[in-house]
C-alpha cells in the first residue's frame, strides 16, 4: 500500500531543511517490518510544496509501525513541525490495483 501526504513549507524554512529531517526520520521508519521505501517530490511550480509517498507491504504493517512509539522519530518530527504543515492525502492500493493506458508498462 502507499501512504501519501503533502508538505507545505512555511516562510523562513526551505524544502532542503525539511528534506534533511525527512531523510533522518525515513531511515528509522524504513527499519520497520513491511516498509518498502519512501520518496519525497517537490512541486514543479511551487518549491515550498512537496508530496511524500511511503510504500508498505500492507496497511497492517504501517499501522503496526505507527503503534510503536519511537522517541527518536518523534523528536525529528517534532523538530520540523513548527516549520511546515502536513496534510495527509491518504492510503492507496499499490500493485494490486493499478490502471495503465494501453501500451504503457508499469
Amino acid at each position: 500500500m502507499l501512504y501519501m501526504f503533502e508538505v507545505h513549507i512555511k516562510p523562513g524554512y526551505t524544502a532542503e531543511d525539511y528534506a534533511a529531517a525527512w531523510v533522518r526520520a525515513s531511515q528509522l521508519i524504513q527499519q520497520a517490518p513491511g516498509a518498502r521505501g519512501t520518496r519525497l517530490h517537490r512541486k514543479l511550480d511551487d518549491p515550498s510544496v512537496m508530496i511524500a509517498i511511503a510504500q508498505w507491504d500492507s496497511k497492517a504493517a504501517r499501522d503496526a509501525m505507527e503503534r510503536q512509539h519511537n522517541p527518536e522519530i518523534a523528536a525529528i518530527i517534532h523538530s520540523a513541525a513548527p516549520y511546515c504543515d502536513i496534510q495527509p492525502i491518504g492510503e492507496f492500493d499499490d500493485a494490486e490495483w493499478v490502471v495503465l493506458p494501453p501500451g504503457a508498462s508499469g
